[in-house]
């Protein structure tokens, strides 16, 4: 298994949460819901109340919260979601570039906080490739499971396998499906999200079937989520994030996956998002950006 630095460094999606990268709301709270392809305008006082009630599940989990700056917000609705702007490995940070034109400024405002709390960064994905985050996860504490579709292309991950495999880290990439096309929000952890080491929630369907087949090899049970919760949830009841093995935190409002989740183990708490998930496109996870697991 990979050496994290003592202060930070990632090697797994359900070690002990440790320390972990939060931005607050703010142009979000205003954003046009349309230009941000939202699925509704946004009721910015019951976004902000539900944002504060999992900002405080997640420092109840013992993480230390380091909050980015957000002080000049410059229009960036979706800096909220601060999965996706950059990766943590083992060494250090890599600085990716969105794909959805909309949030490329986020990786400068990634770069500066890694600066200023003392992280390495180990690189910088440059144009014409793009990387988001959400199409990445650790298989295992040297693979990186990367999602190809609308979000991340092969550009973007070639560079990833390039940073990365100095620090003893293969990429692994799987095609994801066109679904509802460029303008939507599908990542490969839309449609998986790790639990424990060995334990996976997906969504059957919508999951590369030659990643399946490999999630199985490597011993993962995988638990399969109710489709119409997926459906209903927009794809967000299957957005949960660990916040160490088996203990995590969903979204309130679809028993079905929490109770699954329940039956093979784990914790699991839950916070209503109504208006600061299921609309944007973002949950759980994609609000973090874990900075330290061990």
């Amino acid at each position: 298994m990979m050496n994290t630095t003592s202060d930070f460094g990632v090697a797994t999606m359900s070690g002990t949460l440790r320390k972990v990268g939060m931005r607050r709301p703010g142009a979000i709270l205003t954003a046009d819901s349309d230009t941000w392809h939202y699925a509704k305008p946004i009721d910015a006082g019951a976004l902000q109340q539900q944002y504060d009630a999992f900002a405080e599940l997640v420092a109840a989990s013992g993480a230390e919260i380091h909050w980015l700056p957000d002080a000049d917000d410059d229009g960036l609705a979706d800096s909220v979601f601060t999965y996706d702007a950059s990766f943590v490995v083992g060494a250090g940070a890599v600085i990716l570039r969105p794909g959805k034109d909309l949030r490329q400024a986020e990786a400068a405002l990634h770069a500066d906080f890694y600066e200023s709390i003392g992280m390495p960064i180990l690189g910088t994905i440059d144009a014409p490739g793009t990387i988001e985050g959400g199409d990445c996860f650790f298989l295992d504490a040297s693979t990186i499971a990367v999602g190809r579709g609308v979000r991340t292309n092969q550009a973007g991950i070639d560079q990833l396998a390039a940073i990365v495999e100095p620090t003893g880290i293969t990429v692994e990439a799987y095609d994801l499906p066109y679904l509802h096309g460029p303008d939507a929000c599908l990542h490969l952890m839309s449609v998986i999200s790790p639990l424990d080491h060995d334990l996976a929630l997906v969504h059957a369907p919508l999951v590369p079937y030659a990643l399946y087949e490999r999630m199985e090899s490597l011993g993962y049970t995988l638990l399969h989520a109710p489709e119409h919760e997926f459906d209903a949830s927009l794809g967000l009841n299957l957005n949960v994030l660990a916040t160490g093995p088996r203990q995590l935190i969903a979204i309130e409002g679809f028993p079905g996956t929490v109770e699954l989740m329940r039956s093979a183990g784990c914790t699991v708490e839950v916070f209503t998002a109504d208006e600061l998930c299921i609309p944007c496109e973002g949950g759980p996870t994609c609000l973090t950006r874990p900075l330290l697991r061990d």
